[in-house]
């Protein structure tokens, strides 16, 4: 479908509208004069240093192969920390297909999120590649550990069922009889051999957050367990039938993983209910922050920080806000233009859509479309506007 823009109008915020609460960020310019003294100079060297200790940084990470594509090289990848680097030396083939995994799961995580505030936009050229939104422990960092996790499971597992990697092969404990509610069926075919795909994932991906103990690794170890088993949760059965015109008298069967949105459909309904956690007082697991709540989080996603509200561009939250972003005027829903564009209103520009229409089977072998035009509106959020005293200043 392509668009052409035909005119452009605007569209204010209603006057009842309550103005969102913007994200401050205070800033503090040292400048250290010629003059100063050297008790002065010692003191602003010591200021800058505690800076440096002190500031968060967002460390590059492994998600970062999948933009490598086959320039897979172990010491190039940012990132990685020594047993992830020794892996990858051992088993450089895994690499490539653990990249081609990032990329599904990406593609997956901003197909889940299209219709909100936060995307799961990507930053170009970027070793961290979500930046600084990452660092906040929150329920949008839990999705993408689990998804991120869940890519290396679902790749790797593909990968060894394609006879794509030396180290692995099918299932090769689904041997003789077994059955189901059908009956009885033979254990045959290439059933795919998600255990080791579960297995390598778990000592790759969890690799860095077993180097330290604090709540944020706790968090991600959580959070990377749950979407292990989400893709070993959709694994399905498929069987062949044989005997007289496919009667089904004897099957034969294995197991196969489920499309990846399965997966991907799993985890967006555990981040709608994911869990607010502390970390014990020794160190060793988490605490239920609402503590009315019944049950048991092990399989559900935690966040430890809550989310920001990605209105507004925040660089240091590593918010890029939603001006800009196209909104369904007519949905109440996340995608409206209520919503998606915090009340700040949003800009219509009618466009001239061309699509195919009136396809046609050519024999033999062609399909022939003609090219339908059309005028829609598309609806874009206003940018946030300055406060008047801030001119003024």
């Amino acid at each position: 479908m392509e668009f052409t823009k035909v005119q452009q109008t605007t569209r204010k915020p209603p006057e009842t509208s309550r103005p969102r609460v913007e994200l401050r960020q205070s800033h503090r310019n040292g400048r250290l004069a010629s003059n100063s003294t050297p008790a002065t100079s010692r003191i602003y060297v010591h200021f800058i240093l505690l800076l440096l200790i002190f500031t968060p940084r967002v460390d590059s990470s492994w998600w970062y192969i999948g933009a490598l594509g086959a320039r897979v090289i172990c010491d190039n990848i940012p990132g990685l920390v020594n047993k992830q680097r020794q892996l990858c030396q051992r088993h450089p083939d895994l690499m490539r297909s653990i990249g081609e995994g990032a990329k599904e799961w990406i593609r997956e995580c901003q197909h889940q999120f299209r219709h909100h505030r936060w995307n799961c936009s990507t930053l170009d050229r970027d070793h961290t590649v979500f930046g600084r939104v990452m660092l906040r422990s929150s329920r949008e960092a839990a999705f993408v550990y689990a998804i991120s996790s869940a890519g290396v499971v679902y790749a790797i597992t593909r990968a060894c069922s394609q006879g794509e990697l030396k180290i692995c092969s099918c299932d090769s404990h689904k041997r003789g009889r077994a059955s189901d509610e059908q009956g009885d069926f033979d254990w045959g075919g290439c059933s795919d051999n998600i255990n080791y795909g579960i297995k390598f994932a778990k000592a790759f991906v969890d690799a860095r957050e077993r180097m330290v103990k604090d709540a944020r690794a706790l968090m991600n170890l959580h959070n990377n367990r749950c979407g292990r088993m989400a893709v070993k949760r959709f694994m399905k059965l498929e069987c062949k039938c044989h005997g007289v015109s496919g009667s089904c008298a004897l099957r034969t069967c294995w197991l196969a993983m489920s499309d990846f949105r399965r997966t991907g459909d799993y985890l967006r309904k555990k981040y709608n209910t994911a869990v607010e956690v502390t970390m014990n007082q020794d160190g060793t697991g988490f605490t239920v922050a609402d503590r009315e709540f019944k049950g048991n989080p092990k399989n559900d996603l935690v966040y430890v920080e809550h989310s920001p509200d990605y209105c507004l561009l925040d660089r240091a939250a590593g918010s890029l806000g939603t001006a800009g972003r196209v909104c369904n005027k007519s949905s109440r829903g996340m995608d409206g233009c209520e919503v998606m564009c915090c009340g700040r209103g949003y800009d219509t520009t009618r466009m001239k859509s061309v699509t195919k229409c009136e396809c046609k089977f050519k024999w033999c072998c062609a399909v022939e479309c003609k090219d339908c035009e059309d005028i829609v509106d598309v609806h874009t959020c206003k940018p946030h506007k300055r406060p008047d005293w801030l001119d003024l200043t």
